[in-house]
């Protein structure tokens, strides 16, 4: 019973339960949803979906902003990315057809300079542009911040460039908010710029140093 209440209070829920012939429960199965959404699946990329994926965040980054050939390279590494960290992506659940992914570092790993201790990063949050509308970015955040709550962790942390406006509305609309002290001036080039830092605090269902009553 005390484990079955420490997974509800992770938020798995209970499928049904399963009893020998005398009719006492053996064990019970559980699932934990990562996704509020039956339409949408997010999940690891496969191998098969690297170049897929490539060309997804090509075409999402490409339309509205001008990326140096360098960076373009850096998010088309799809398969570097998905062996040293996680690549998520979202897909129809009825199609299957990729809409958008993102990518999280390993359980006590960082995947930028930004995350300190107690905290999680992302990088590369892309949606298809003929997905857009469907809230694929919003879906994709949150599940960034769902995994920082099941490892414990108390913030998400991510860098943004100052042209991805759009990506700004929907971080602060999902409640994110400015890490300014941690902003810096980057220099690409004969440019230079300052790299935005946003931020939020993870809602925690239980905290690992607290009993089960």
């Amino acid at each position: 019973l005390t484990a079955q209440s420490l997974y509800e209070s992770l938020g798995y829920e209970r499928l049904q339960s399963h009893a020998d012939p005398d009719g006492r429960i053996t064990h019970v199965d559980y699932r934990l949803p990562l996704a509020a959404r039956d339409d949408v699946i997010v999940r690891l990329v496969r191998p098969d979906e690297y170049e897929a994926v490539a060309d997804l965040s090509e075409r999402a980054y490409t339309i509205e902003y001008e990326i140096s050939d360098d960076y373009l390279t850096s998010i088309r590494d799809i398969e570097s990315r998905a062996l040293e960290h996680q690549v998520w992506v979202a897909a129809d659940a009825a199609s299957g057809t990729l809409l958008g992914t993102v990518a999280t570092p390993r359980r006590g790993h960082t995947i930028s300079p930004l995350a300190e201790d107690g905290e999680l990063d992302f990088r590369l949050l892309a949606v298809d542009p003929v997905a857009r509308g469907r809230g694929i970015g919003d879906v994709l955040t949150r599940h960034t911040i769902e995994i920082a709550r099941l490892r414990g962790l108390e913030r998400v942390v991510m860098n943004s460039g100052p042209q991805m406006v759009g990506a700004h509305r929907l971080y602060e609309k999902v409640g994110f908010g400015r890490l300014s002290d941690r902003e810096r001036i980057i220099e690409i080039g004969d440019r230079s710029f300052l790299l935005l830092a946003f931020t939020i605090d993870v809602p925690q269902r239980l905290r690992l140093d607290e009993k089960i009553a």
